[in-house]
């Protein structure tokens, strides 16, 4: 499982450190993203138009991977600014405010609801489905956007995707890459699962409440303020729309009562990931068309097409700068021989995986080094904000580990798939974390900082428990 180093991993990793130096230090990395697709593509084919024409590849490739989540994101504001207008929303969350009255209540309610719809049906379609509904009621009690996004982000994408228990994508990859049944895998990761789950969400939230306390505190809304804001529809559906309390109520119900048929669809045709997405957005587009009807009547046709322009403004602008660093790091997988060739040496699986198996035969081996290789190991794999696409890798190193030390290869199996998911599945990589980010209307860069620290303490803990439990 040798891998030889070539330039194009070091200066793979070369660009890697710096944009995330640039991020820490909020500053912009769309020119270094730019200029790091350039470097990669002109070591590769040796050509100046070739690495040029790379750069607008890697925009085209990027757009396509992200496209699915850029049009939910659009459809769901689309129908949320309808809501919205006509007031909708109001009767919808009223029913909550009962039991979300505080901003604690508010973030620890909305990250147990995120962390329920997850396991069953993935974070994704669950943050389309309870983040227009949850976020009025968390702004209204005192819990600023970000920290719901930070709620919806670290229980949906952290706690539940890093487990899976239910759809069991996650541990079935990384177990068949170990030679492990899926249910040893599920066990040893429980533990895991836990202590991550809690020491992160904690650190987060105490971190958010000192720094309100201390007014230090950024929200990092993006122009416009949240994707529920009115003010950002502009044109004349931006105006109030009046409509009679039953009618409202009616509505309301109706909403509720299709979005709770979405939930039961998914659950009895099995529907995931994308087929979840797309029910969600069919859905809500249904939602949409109907609440332009009923508030606009015979202006409905026309709304309905000012509404979806004003939801796709706000998808496109909200990922505009997060798809020039997604074309960089994707290049780290597959992308890299689509646009540029079969460059890297034979049997090589990616620049990030090359990396992740460098790292992983560099090591003295022993339990701690050996839980601390599989934590780094992971969550290399997880740059390139998949989640998924390294965690056959983090099987395949805690079986050769598990060899070599003579024990614990579930553990050490579980803790690199915690780790490769909660850097890559949606807390710390910014277009990973673009559903929580676009619904809350905050920017992915301020969320993806917020959760650097709580997310660095939580795997540096459980690593620290993995060496005992192995």
């Amino acid at each position: 499982m040798e891998v030889q180093l070539t330039p194009l991993h070091w200066v793979y990793l070369a660009f890697i450190v710096f944009i995330m130096g640039l991020l820490i230090r909020r500053r912009d990395t769309t020119m270094i993203c730019i200029v790091g697709i350039f470097t990669l593509g002109f070591i590769a084919t040796e050509s100046l138009s070739g690495s040029v024409s790379g750069i607008f590849n890697s925009f085209i490739y990027a757009t396509k991977e992200l496209l699915g989540t850029i049009f939910i994101i659009s459809i769901i504001v689309a129908m949320s600014r309808v809501l919205i207008i006509t007031g909708v929303n109001e009767m919808m969350v009223a029913p909550l405010m009962r039991f979300l009255r505080t901003p604690a209540l508010a973030f620890w309610g909305i990250g147990l609801i995120m962390l329920v719809t997850s396991l069953f049906f993935w974070p994704s379609p669950g943050v389309a489905l309870i983040g227009a509904v949850l976020l009025p009621v968390a702004i209204r009690v005192g819990l600023p956007a970000l920290g719901a996004a930070m709620a919806m982000n670290l229980f949906g994408h952290g706690i539940a995707l890093s487990g899976d228990y239910i759809i069991q994508g996650a541990p079935k990859l990384t177990a068949d890459a170990a030679g492990l049944p899926v249910s040893e895998v599920m066990a040893a990761s429980v533990p895991l699962v836990v202590i991550m789950g809690l020491v992160t969400t904690a650190a987060a939230y105490w971190m958010m409440r000192r720094d309100m306390k201390n007014g230090t505190w950024r929200d990092g809304e993006i122009a416009g303020g949240a994707a529920g804001s009115a003010a950002e529809l502009g044109g004349p559906s931006a105006a109030k729309v009046t409509l009679p309390d039953s009618v409202k109520k009616w509505f309301a119900a109706a909403v509720s009562l299709l979005f709770a048929a979405d939930v039961a669809a998914m659950f009895a045709l099995n529907l995931q990931g994308g087929d979840a997405t797309a029910l969600v957005g069919g859905t809500a587009l249904i939602i949409l068309i109907g609440g332009a009807l009923l508030a606009h009547r015979n202006r409905g046709l026309e709304e309905t097409t000012t509404y979806l322009i004003q939801g796709l403004q706000f998808g496109f602008r909200v990922f505009g700068p997060v798809i020039p660093i997604a074309a960089f790091f994707y290049l780290g997988d597959a992308a890299f021989g689509e646009l540029f060739g079969d460059r890297l040496q034979e049997g090589s699986h990616g620049i990030v995986n090359d990396l992740g198996v460098a790292l992983a035969g560099s090591v003295p081996l022993n339990e701690a080094v050996a839980s601390i290789t599989l934590t780094v190991t992971g969550a290399i794999t997880g740059l390139d904000g998949s989640g998924f696409s390294g965690i056959s890798l983090v099987g395949s190193i805690a079986q050769m580990f598990s060899i070599a030390i003579g024990t614990g290869i579930a553990t050490l199996t579980a803790l690199g798939q915690v780790a490769a998911i909660w850097v890559g599945g949606g807390t710390l990589i910014p277009w990973a974390l673009l559903p929580a980010a676009a619904i809350c209307g905050v920017s992915p860069f301020e969320l993806a900082r917020r959760n650097l620290k709580p997310v660095l303490i939580g795997l540096a803990v459980t690593t620290i428990a993995a060496m005992f439990l192995v």
